[in-house]
């Protein structure tokens, strides 16, 4: 199996795991072993969710100083 085809078992199977171990190996520099394809979506799709919740409390707050 190549590292690339690990990277997405690991991705696959264990999210958890494989977050952490995402950490660890950018805190430790190691660059290189990083899943980047996975981890630059994980990162877009964090961003996105940040929005729609921002988004959606100044809704409701909105509502409440219309009220």
């Amino acid at each position: 199996m190549d590292t690339e085809t690990r990277k997405r078992a690991g991705y696959d199977e264990d999210f958890h795991a494989w977050a952490f171990e995402q950490a660890t190996l950018l805190r430790e520099g190691r660059l290189d072993k990083l899943d980047l394809e996975n981890l630059a979506e994980e990162l877009e799709s964090l961003g996105r969710f940040e929005r729609r919740a921002l988004e959606s409390r100044l809704e409701v707050l909105i509502v409440h100083l219309l009220l």
